[in-house]
């Protein structure tokens, strides 16, 4: 029996595409509004993706919370006073950088397109690099050939020059010299190939309405764009109910809006998504040390599940934030390549400093061992549980040729985060099998998710259960009737043991358990 996993199957395209076909087929994800044609980038969980999703936000919240005594939560409003995004700089600066092409009427970041440039020219070098390994076997020196091979030397100028004028233009906002940048590259569409651009404008990214019942005193609010800003409002309301000691942290997960201009592949990147944040305040000077240790942290989080590691790498941001002094993201595999995953960032303390001086209002923590009152500085964590969602769906995929010739489809989720755990058959729908069947299920569903199914033959019950993930289908036959024994069938080997109805309970317990 083998599997074919990401990394065997040449076309990653046509992998990502069968990832969303069965992501509807099998009750995980399907488009908003789907009778009325959908709405572009908008996306609804289904039975079975509402559960794996709420298993990946209790696992979150329980590394989060539960297993650190100085880390509590708080769930904000999703509307704030406007006052609020000034302050953050989302009123200003919350913009991208957006263009048009005249002939597909396609619309893009312009930023994107040119890292996507740079990205090509990135896999370019990784070529080069492949091929003298194969070349050269041990006596492989990696880090010299970069240095000295003319390609790649070449190439890496190259990314040098163009980072050099991307990045000075979007902190100076230079629309113009992006523009530039663009046309000097012969960047040209993806959709049309053509490179008829129009000029790059800014395009802010928070979506606006008004509160208020009559339009002439309505106020504008926001839909906020990050949760993260719920929490710095309430730092003090926190500290001092919860009597918090610096270091300690703030956590929530919620919704998020941003009105993106290119929201594309499938949940990756929504106008509507879901995040899973924690703001974690620390002495001024001490930032970099638990900059450290979240990093750590965070991967070992992702690398609980069973992921391997190569799914995984951290990339270092080369244009920070205006509020950050370090930043790094945990990326992740996905068929469409290495993408942003997960966030992890020192954010010094620009947010409560920019909310004490907007509001008025002193947000600082007096620490009694230095005897001194400072404003805290922030190192935060932050990922896209939708993303997460895509990440963990795309690893469970696998397609496997059994030893018989047949074929199947099995989601090898991480049988924790599986959204049921049982799947309880009786053999058939007579001689009392569905009546002890029943009687098996009432005894696991309070302590798993179960399903119960006796429609088709087993086999095809087996089929459907690998096809979401189920880890253990238990089917209830004869013997069952004569001495309290059933089937475990085991998901992923497809081993099968005789056990008894009592035993149940603690063989998946087991398998469900994981370690933090």
């Amino acid at each position: 029996m083998g599997g074919t996993k990401r990394g065997a199957m040449a076309n990653k395209e046509d992998l990502f595409k069968k990832i969303v076909a069965h992501a509807k087929e099998y009750g995980f994800v399907f488009q908003s509004s789907e009778i009325y044609d959908g709405l572009a980038a908008a996306y609804d969980y289904g039975q079975n993706g509402v559960e794996l999703k709420n298993n990946i936000r209790q696992y979150w919240w329980k590394a989060m919370v539960q297993m650190h005594e100085n880390i509590v939560g708080v769930d904000a409003a999703i509307f704030m006073h406007p006052a609020t995004w000034k302050a953050s700089g989302h009123v200003d600066a919350f913009n991208d950088p957006m263009i048009d092409n005249k002939d597909s009427k396609k619309r893009y970041r312009a930023d994107v397109l040119v890292e996507d440039h740079m990205a090509k020219i990135e896999g370019k070098i990784a070529k080069e690099v492949t091929k003298a390994k194969k070349r050269f076997g041990d006596a492989f020196d990696e880090k010299q050939f970069v240095e000295t091979n003319p390609r790649v030397v070449a190439n890496t100028r190259k990314i040098e020059e163009i980072k050099n004028r991307l990045y000075p233009a979007m902190d100076n906002e230079d629309m113009a010299a992006i523009k530039s940048l663009i046309e000097d590259l012969a960047i040209a569409c993806p959709v049309s190939g053509s490179r008829n651009w129009t000029d790059v404008r800014q395009f802010n990214l928070m979506f606006s309405t008004s509160i208020g019942s009559l339009s002439e005193g309505a106020t504008e609010i926001y839909l906020r764009p990050e949760t993260a800003q719920g929490i710095f409002v309430n730092f003090l309301n926190i500290q001092k109910t919860g009597r918090m000691k610096i270091p300690f942290g703030i956590a929530q997960t919620g919704k998020a809006f941003r009105n993106e201009i290119v929201a594309r592949q499938f949940i990756f990147r929504m106008r509507e998504f879901e995040q899973m944040e924690m703001q974690f305040f620390v002495r001024p000077g001490e930032e970099m040390k638990w900059y450290e240790y979240w990093k750590e942290q965070r991967m070992n989080w992702q690398l609980a599940m069973g992921i391997p590691a190569e799914s995984y790498r951290f990339h270092d941001h080369d244009k920070l934030a205006h509020y950050a002094n370090a930043a790094t993201d945990i990326e992740f595999d996905f068929p469409m390549g290495f993408k942003e995953l997960e966030g992890i960032h020192s954010r010094t303390d620009f947010d409560l400093k920019a909310h004490e001086e907007h509001s008025g209002k002193k947000l600082r923590y007096h620490d009694p061992e230095m005897n001194q009152s400072y404003i805290p500085y922030v190192v935060e964590t932050s990922i896209g549980l939708d993303r997460q969602f895509l990440a963990v769906l795309s690893f469970a995929y696998t397609e496997e040729k059994l030893e018989d010739g047949s074929e199947r489809v099995v989601m090898k989720l991480p049988p924790f985060l599986a959204p049921y755990k049982v799947a309880v058959f009786p053999l058939i729908k007579k001689d009392g099998l569905p009546e002890k069947a029943s009687e098996v299920m009432g005894k696991l569903k309070n302590d798993f998710m179960c399903f119960y199914e006796e429609k088709d033959t087993i086999g095809k019950r087996y089929r459907r259960h690998d096809a979401i993930g189920t880890p253990y289908c238990i089917t209830v036959d004869h013997q069952t009737l004569e001495d309290d024994t059933v089937t475990i069938r085991e998901r992923d080997s497809m081993k099968q043991d005789r056990v008894s109805i009592d035993e149940i309970s603690a063989i998946v317990g087991e398998r469900l358990s994981v370690k933090l």
